[in-house]
């Protein structure tokens, strides 16, 4: 059984290098989904309360077998219950869905600056953590501005922050931000979406040199870089592949070959997008 590395983060948690992502599956689907992957050595696992998907995500850790103290459980806060009252209720939501007595991350989806009430969710969220309902906090597509802005109003900055990241959006600029501040960055669709990525020729073609799919060159080029992929799939096998990228290790100019782009974004945009 393969198992990933484990970074530890600036609050005394620990992230494994590689999670499974659980959007956008079903109850149904997530808890089969989950407990397969526990099973293969997966260790972390990514749902929120806009996958509708957090009491199969639950479901599949009690099934797994594994011991609960040796799985990261996370779930996000909703851009429509922001607020600090609001944020603890939401919560309680998530917690009771999931089953589980503590969740170990729990990040805020989307900042929504219009809002403007990140700030209050994140108070919030510290309080959740000093009362030892979750472990470790994060924030997810926030911008660098975002970012400085909980740091000056609390003084406590995210240990995790999970951002769109990919050999097409490869983030420098955020991540170099995360470096200096003992942020660990996390990617969401780290296979930009299944786009055309992983049908380069010059990716297929280190595939070919290591021996290993296009996919786990992807994933492994993240992880030197740091970050924490977290590749959805409900398919043993590809979830089987997803785990098993550190045998191989891409050299300076592959590296460089894999972030050339074109760049753009997928998703949305932190100061724009807005998601209830």
């Amino acid at each position: 059984m393969t198992t990933a590395p484990v970074h530890p983060l600036d609050d005394g948690g620990a992230l494994p290098a590689v999670g499974l992502g659980t959007y956008p599956l079903d109850d149904t689907e997530a808890e089969k989904a989950v407990a397969g992957a526990l099973g293969l050595g997966y260790r972390l696992v990514d749902t929120a309360l806009n996958y509708g998907n957090e009491t199969g995500t639950g479901r599949g850790v009690a099934a797994s077998g594994v011991a609960r103290e040796d799985i990261v459980v996370t779930t996000k806060l909703p851009g429509r219950h922001h607020g600090y009252q609001e944020t603890l209720a939401s919560f309680e939501e998530s917690r009771a869905r999931l089953g589980l007595d503590y969740v170990d991350l729990y990040l805020i989806h989307w900042p929504l600056p219009r809002q403007d009430k990140y700030v209050a969710s994140w108070k919030a969220m510290i309080k959740l953590r000093e009362d030892g309902l979750v472990r470790s906090i994060g924030v997810s597509n926030f911008t660098a501005e975002h970012l400085a802005r909980l740091e000056q109003e609390t003084g406590v900055l995210p240990s995790v922050h999970q951002i769109e990241m990919h050999p097409g959006f490869p983030q420098a600029a955020l991540r170099a931000t995360h470096d200096a501040k003992g942020i660990r960055t996390e990617s969401w669709s780290p296979l930009g979406r299944g786009r055309g990525l992983l049908e380069r020729p010059e990716i297929a073609a280190i595939a070919a040199a290591h021996g290993v799919t296009p996919a786990q060159v992807v994933l492994r080029w993240h992880t030197q870089l740091g970050a924490v992929p977290i590749p959805k799939s409900a398919d043993p096998a590809r979830q089987r592949q997803n785990l098993d990228i550190f045998g191989f290790r891409l050299t300076r100019e592959e590296m460089e070959t894999v972030s050339a782009g074109p760049h753009r974004r997928l998703g949305g945009d932190p100061e724009e997008h807005e998601e209830y």
